[in-house]
């Protein structure tokens, strides 16, 4: 929104050096000058109006794991996926390197996983090789305001990220039919305290 106010400031600017140095008879620079106007008026109004998005973090390398005897599948994303979209919720989805492998016996880069999931590509977060996940993702979820569906609970990061043992910062769940069951409703409980 600071962008498109700055640009709105600066073509008011150049539309009043325009008309000063213009006199009686309008110029193409005046012109241009409104035109600017106009259009940095326009993505004022846009940012303004535009909806906050309410994020939620998925540990993908925990959900794939969600369905029939723990076997890694898609299947449990996509209910967990489709079910927040549902209620306007955005999903980021976390991996670790080797999802591939588990999942296609092969490598699996954000682009294919993507792709799999019916996702953005920004939207989908693979970690690097010989990095796990789990610090990531929790560093994401903080930066976003967002809460984490996962059944991990993140014992070994809980010294780095002490937000892991606040009520409702985790949601755990498990697969219901074609649904996911969450422990907690991601829309009524806080993700963390603001301050």
């Amino acid at each position: 929104m600071v962008v498109p106010f700055i640009l709105m400031v600066l073509s008011l600017a150049g539309a009043g050096l325009a008309i000063w140095q213009s006199g009686p008879v309008l110029s193409d620079g005046l012109l241009l000058a409104l035109l600017m106007v106009l259009a940095s008026v326009i993505l004022f109004m846009r940012a303004a109006l535009r909806k906050p998005r309410h994020w939620i973090v998925i540990d993908g390398s925990n959900v794939m794991h969600w369905g029939e005897n723990g076997t890694p599948a898609l299947a449990p994303l996509h209910a967990t996926i489709r079910d927040f979209r549902s209620v306007g919720i955005t999903p980021v989805v976390w991996f670790d390197a080797n999802v591939g492998y588990k999942l296609k016996d092969r490598y699996m880069g954000a682009y294919a996983m993507a792709r799999a999931l019916d996702l953005p590509v920004s939207q989908v977060r693979i970690a690097p090789s010989g990095t796990p996940a789990d610090p990531l993702l929790l560093q994401e979820a903080v930066r976003l305001g967002a809460r984490v569906v996962t059944n991990d609970r993140f014992r070994d990061w809980a010294e780095t990220h002490p937000e892991v043992e606040r009520p409702g910062f985790l949601l755990h769940g498990r697969m219901a039919g074609n649904g996911v069951s969450l422990d907690v409703d991601p829309r009524t409980e806080p993700a963390r305290a603001r301050g």
